[in-house]
């Protein structure tokens, strides 16, 4: 199994911006950790989590084989956002991690809140 980036999640998000005419934000910028989208601003640091990558408990699976080194390569997974998450933090920077599954249209406002939420 290989990463294939997460655009289509990506331009997912890039499209509730524009819906809700948010705007300032940048996309990859040297900071560390890269989250896939900053608004220097308001420092905040957004990153678009794929559910079987960083391990979400409603949706992540394990694959049927080589199970012990996908148990271990998640795991390191959820400890490396956990490091730039308490790495930026410690730098002034306030960070929203965006599960994949929260793309959804049904999830739109609900989502949108936090977004607004945390640029306040």
């Amino acid at each position: 199994v290989r990463g294939s980036g997460n655009r289509k999640t990506e331009l997912a998000l890039i499209a509730l911006f524009g819906e809700a005419r948010i705007t300032g934000w940048r996309r990859n910028q040297k900071i560390f950790g890269k989250p896939d989208f900053i608004f220097s601003k308001h420092r905040l640091a957004v990153f678009v989590d794929g559910c079987f990558w960083h391990g979400c408990t409603k949706h992540g699976s394990q694959p049927a084989t080589h199970r012990a080194f996908w148990k271990k390569k998640l795991a390191r997974n959820k400890m490396r956002d956990r490091l730039v998450n308490r790495a930026l933090r410690q730098r002034g920077w306030k960070v929203l991690r965006i599960w994949q599954h929260e793309l959804i249209r049904r999830n739109g406002k609900r989502l949108l809140r936090r977004i607004v939420r945390a640029l306040s």
